[in-house]
């Protein structure tokens, strides 16, 4: 079993290591069109499914109460939250559209939204991607596999080139760290992590 868990543990090192070297420039345009966004009054607001609904909370609730207490909370959301919404939206129409039909009340042009799907092609995800570009939002996208539909409806997708989904959301979570860190280093802030 030693040799099972230091596998993994090398296989995950590795990954994270490939995606943020081939990722790093973009993920710097990333940071600063999210800081723009803030910076403008803008709102973050995220979705995914399952363990990337958990990532989705996860990243909301870092910018809105951070864990270092001298850092700004910044305004964000799960829109995965409220299960009376998402279940009443999802009877009364479909499934898919339970994150699309939230942003056309809640957002604005100057918010963001990041959609979390380890496939690229959870279709609630890829909907609301797409309605937040037409509503004139920051589009960021959190993908596996090959990206699926995702990168074509973002303005930023990072795509963890796995079939693994605990390597891809292994990833997600460095990368949720990374860009809320460095969003808030980018705006003035120390950078003590």
């Amino acid at each position: 079993m030693r040799e099972a868990i230091l596998r993994k543990v090398r296989e995950s090192a590795e990954l994270k290591l490939q995606f943020f070297d081939e990722n790093a420039a973009a993920l710097e345009r990333c940071v600063t069109d999210v800081c723009a966004r803030f910076r403008r009054g803008g709102h973050l607001w995220t979705m995914g499914n399952g363990g990337s609904a958990c990532d989705a909370q996860h990243i909301a609730v870092e910018f809105l109460h951070p864990i270092i207490e001298k850092r700004k909370p910044l305004p964000a959301s799960a829109l995965t939250v409220d299960t009376a919404t998402l279940t009443a939206i999802g009877n009364d129409t479909d499934f898919s559209r339970v994150f699309a039909k939230q942003l056309d009340l809640l957002a604005r042009p100057d918010d963001i939204a990041l959609g979390i799907s380890t496939s690229g092609a959870s279709a609630n995800v890829v909907r609301a991607l797409k309605r937040a570009r037409e509503l004139r939002l920051l589009t960021i996208g959190f993908a596996g596999r090959d990206g699926g539909r995702m990168p074509d409806a973002c303005d930023h997708c990072f795509t963890v080139r796995s079939w693994s989904i605990h390597r891809i959301q292994e990833t997600h979570t460095v990368l949720l760290h990374l860009l809320w860190d460095l969003v808030h280093v980018a705006m003035g802030e120390d950078d003590v992590v």
